[in-house]
């Protein structure tokens, strides 16, 4: 019997009907299922996941399971579940705790629950499986192979905690893999991010002035589909490199506290916090719209601005008005938690197909090469971003050419000039 805490189970029959169109759209992963399903890279194993618990995270699940894996779930944001694909989960015998509004209390107990099966693989999300293994269970790690992270606030955390030499066992940086940043980072986080701003509130970006926080793969995906809806981009940033990029690809760039002044809707993908605080709050116009699309909820200071706000009261399901001394109104979105998952469905299926093959081939990674990786982060070989790429390809139904053997030794031949 598998263990479960799920808001409704009788949910589980429109779970698997999402779970069933999802894998519709994930050709390049049913594709690395067949792949595992015969060999069983991981019979007998136990992994634990911290994931966005989501239609497409179940096919990753059920391609884990095709590979012998049993599968231990619970989510890494408190409102990113779905919760007829969790009732499905645990339908199918997945150990699976996560529902849509967890306390904070009742999202670390989740991570306790799956951590409690004593895994010899990790997959995050954030990081925080792998900190709270740590900090707290450091007598598992001996018995971990090693671990996948997911996103770049993870991969920011793990690289610090490598730094301080506190990481005890190797991580794939899946988040790094081209194909991640391309397809998940970039097109995904670009069109999901609005897709949840507009389920929130029905904002019309067209002649708008949007204020994006971050350039990078996220914020540059984000600004591009503002922009092609018809909106006015101004970038916040704090590196000269992407700031230069920003200015180049035809938006405006200016400081935050500038910013602030022209802005009707913000959105943070910096990964950092204090992004937007109260003091540049005093600078928005009447009406203006926050939201967040970075990984944690630290972004936008909402303790700060809730506290310093007259008055709080909510106005749609993921939509927070507060009312501020000088009587300016401020809309926060999906409680300042990643908009893309907290209102809407987060990447579409053809996105996480990618993301999730790369998880694949990690954690084949890790087993393969068992007791010779040290406690470090890592990024997959290039061969495998490009076996990713590959799959990707077929699914679409695109063949391209190959280079000619007469090409391959020109590319290698450095004597041939002029």
């Amino acid at each position: 019997m598998n263990k479960y805490k799920v808001k409704d189970i009788k949910l589980a029959g429109q779970g698997l009907k999402n779970i069933e169109f999802a894998e519709m759209q994930m050709g390049a992963l049913m594709e690395v299922r067949k792949e595992i399903a015969d060999k069983k890279p991981f019979k007998g194993m136990k992994i634990a996941m911290a994931l966005h618990v989501t239609k497409e995270t179940a096919v990753l699940v059920r391609t884990l399971k095709a590979g012998g894996a049993e599968v231990w779930i619970t989510g890494c944001n408190p409102l990113s579940t779905q919760d007829d694909v969790a009732a499905a989960l645990a339908k199918e015998g997945v150990n699976v705790f996560a529902y849509k509004g967890e306390t904070n209390k009742e999202y670390y107990e989740f991570l306790k629950k799956v951590i409690s099966c004593k895994p010899q693989l990790t997959i995050d999300d954030g990081c925080d499986l792998v900190s709270e293994i740590h900090k707290n269970y450091p007598q598992l790690i001996p018995g971990i192979i090693g671990g996948c992270e997911e996103t770049t606030t993870g991969v920011i955390r793990l690289k610090a905690m490598e730094k301080d030499n506190a990481l005890r066992y190797p991580i794939i940086a899946v988040n790094d893999n081209k194909t991640k940043h391309l397809m998940d980072n970039y097109y995904g986080t670009g069109q999901s991010t609005l897709d949840g701003i507009m389920r929130a509130s029905n904002f019309l970006f067209a002649g708008k002035t949007v204020v994006v926080a971050g350039y990078g793969d996220c914020g540059k995906g984000v600004s591009l589909r503002c922009k092609g809806m018809g909106a006015k981009v101004i970038v916040a940033e704090v590196d000269p490199f992407r700031a230069l990029q920003a200015a180049m690809d035809g938006h405006r760039v200016m400081k935050m506290k500038e910013a602030c002044k022209f802005g009707d809707l913000f959105i943070t993908v910096t990964g950092d916090l204090n992004v937007i605080v109260t003091d540049h709050v005093k600078y928005m116009k009447d009406g203006t719209i926050l939201a967040n699309s970075g990984h944690f909820d630290v972004e936008i200071a909402v303790k700060e601005i809730a506290k310093k706000a007259r008055k709080h009261r909510k106005i749609r399901p993921f939509m927070d008005e507060y009312l501020m001394p000088d009587n300016k109104r401020i809309f926060l979105l999906g409680e300042g938690r990643l908009v893309n998952l907290a209102a809407a469905e987060g990447h579409p299926s053809d996105v996480m197909s990618l993301s999730f093959c790369g998880q694949i081939f990690a954690c084949k990674y890790l087993v393969e090469n068992d007791g010779k990786l040290k406690p470090k982060v890592y990024t997959l070989p290039k061969k495998i971003d490009v076996k990713i790429s590959r799959l990707q390809l077929k699914a679409m139904g695109i063949v391209i050419d190959k280079l000619t053997r007469e090409q391959a030794e020109y590319l290698k031949n450095w004597e041939t000039g002029t």
